[in-house]
């Protein structure tokens, strides 16, 4: 228990990770991108698994984002599983705070290629949206009307989207690499003009505005280095992510949909996780993540400038 403790306290401290939300929009926890992945000639050595989640994460501004997320995975056979994702999201900051169900992830993963060293896993998914990312806060900062908030306060990211993975897993390595398209735009109307009130102008200006919102395309490449003993392993790693296509939307002060400039480009984090087993059932880990490198431009509100996440697994 002494050895446990320790080992939780200094990955709490000194490791960096990553996260969901961590300048990616759900898809690098998705079947074969997701983090610390055991390495087995089957998709698990126990079929069913349910994952409960809390996440928080700081923005580049004020906003703090909270969740709480069941993740539940059904294996259909020995190769293939079904995953869904459910999470709860809250955020505060000061031009309010907002709360709700967030978009919940479906996705379907198969075991490709088995060797004596290596697996290579595929994955198929979606992201269905809890709303059209447009809720609104009522509050001094907006003189008492309904005002849409900026996407960093918003549940959903409010698009359709499709998702396609793979990955290579050893015992010691994982690498994936990932691709996310959003079908659809969301119907977000954030506007600099809806808090009036707030005391200081030209904070309100440093959101990034891109109303009506179609992200571009983003890919993903995850490479980990794992650490595996009898009842506890740890990994660090680095996430890049890139936006291949720039967003559209209705840039601020204008009426009329145009490509949004500054939206491409590399975000990159490095990462780590903790976690131990209290048995072949039960487990804990622990992932903290900090953000190096990001785009000029953030109109998703998709950022994370640190993230910490811990989760509880029960597998059956």
């Amino acid at each position: 228990m002494r050895t446990l403790v320790a080992c939780i306290a200094l990955s709490s401290l000194s490791f960096f990770g990553y996260s969901q939300g961590c300048s990616d929009a759900g898809f690098c926890t998705m079947g074969a991108m997701k983090p610390d992945q055991n390495y087995s000639k089957r998709i698990a050595i126990k079929l069913r698994s349910i994952e409960f989640n809390y996440y928080k994460g700081t923005s580049l501004l004020t906003p703090i984002i909270y969740a709480a997320t069941v993740d539940f995975t059904l294996g259909i056979n020995d190769f293939s599983s079904f995953q869904i994702k459910l999470p709860y999201q809250w955020v505060k900051g000061t031009l309010g705070e907002t709360a709700g169900l967030g978009d919940i992830s479906l996705s379907y993963t198969r075991l490709l290629k088995a060797s004596s060293k290596w697996n290579i896993n595929g994955t198929l998914g979606a992201k269905i949206p809890s709303n059209d990312g447009n809720n609104t806060v009522n509050n001094e900062n907006t003189g008492g009307i309904d005002a849409p908030v900026h996407m960093y306060y918003q549940q959903s990211l409010g698009s359709y989207d499709a998702i396609a993975g793979v990955s290579a897993i050893s015992r010691n390595w994982l690498f994936a690499a990932g691709v996310q398209v959003a079908l659809t735009k969301n119907n977000n109307q954030f506007v600099w003009s809806g808090f009036p009130n707030y005391p200081d102008q030209e904070y309100v200006r440093k959101y990034n505005i891109g109303r009506e919102l179609l992200r571009g395309i983003d890919v993903m490449l995850r490479v980990e280095r794992n650490w595996r003993f009898t009842n506890f392993n740890f990994s660090l790693g680095a996430l890049p992510i890139y936006r291949i296509t720039q967003d559209e939307g209705i840039p601020a002060g204008s009426t009329e949909r145009a490509k949004l400039p500054n939206t491409t480009g590399l975000a990159l984090s490095v990462l780590g996780s903790f976690g131990y087993h209290f048995d072949v059932n039960n487990s804990v880990k622990i992932i903290k993540g900090i953000k190096l490198v990001d785009r000029d431009f953030n109109p998703d509100g998709l950022t994370r400038d640190e993230v910490l996440s811990i989760s509880y697994v029960y597998k059956f």
